[in-house]
């Protein structure tokens, strides 16, 4: 039986479609936000939702991103409470939804206990920026127990035979990271995108998704145009911080997207 990703990316196909997803930051401005943010994605044409799990030391955010999830930490809240969101989603919204996290925070909650309870809450997979695939067998273990995805970042730094590592270890999806460096807002679209992706395709069928700097209608467009998927985070993550404290801010993030994507989606 398909799982939700994998379920998705099917229906795109034979739609002609290709996936948008963006990327928001737990608890940005507050978990009630999130509740209701994630259900409007959604109706906004969102094809999933990745959903950061705030952390102390981030090394791969930008400051978009940071601030963000500066404000959730500033609050208290805790994996346990982002799980919570997601049952509350789950009462309004399909969407597939993806835990964006640190190993840290899965870490200290455990890798079996946060498999199983992000299963029970609703998430459909996981992704972790800062664990590598030769380091991943107890995590993947934990997760395909549970019937989560994994999925794991491809860079244009990432050699032949470690893309065909991340290629092998992944399920849902590959991230086709676009550029190195952090998270961030850009004006043109690195040229490595497409190196990237025809190395990645030399090892899996999985279908890919590109993100970093994607930012713009045109980048979107362009991102589908060669990939499955086009991931958008922080120029999302500074709507919502510039909208946080206006009346409807969900509905305003909404018609973002709707922009980002020409409607394509909705």
């Amino acid at each position: 039986m398909a799982r939700a990703i994998e379920k998705c990316f099917e229906e795109l196909g034979k739609a002609g479609k290709k996936a948008f997803i963006p990327f928001i930051v737990a608890g940005d401005p507050h978990l009630e936000g999130t509740i209701r943010l994630v259900p409007e994605l959604e109706r906004a044409g969102s094809s999933i939702v990745e959903l950061g799990i705030p952390f102390s030391d981030p090394v791969a955010d930008g400051p978009v991103i940071q601030r963000a999830g500066a404000r959730a930490l500033s609050r208290g809240y805790r994996l346990a409470d982002y799980l919570s969101a997601i049952r509350e989603i789950r009462k309004v919204s399909c969407v597939p939804i993806i835990l964006f996290s640190y190993f840290n925070p899965l870490l200290q909650y455990g890798l079996d206990n946060m498999a199983r309870d992000a299963k029970q809450a609703g998430a459909d997979g996981i992704l972790v920026t800062d664990l590598i695939p030769e380091e991943s067998d107890e995590y993947r273990s934990s997760l395909e127990r549970h019937g989560l995805d994994t999925i794991f970042l491809a860079a244009p730094t990432s050699s032949r035979e470690r893309i065909q590592r991340i290629a092998q270890s992944s399920r849902g999806f590959v991230y086709v990271v676009s550029r190195a460096g952090v998270t961030g807002t850009q004006d043109a679209l690195s040229g490595t995108i497409l190196p990237t992706i025809t190395s990645v395709r030399e090892f899996t069928d999985l279908p890919i998704a590109v993100g970093f700097g994607i930012s713009r209608p045109d980048h979107v467009k362009a991102v589908w145009r060669i990939a499955d998927g086009a991931v958008v985070g922080s120029a999302i993550v500074e709507q919502i911080e510039k909208a946080a404290s206006s009346d409807g801010f969900a509905r305003k993030i909404g018609v973002y997207c709707r922009w980002l994507t020409g409607g394509a989606n909705a």
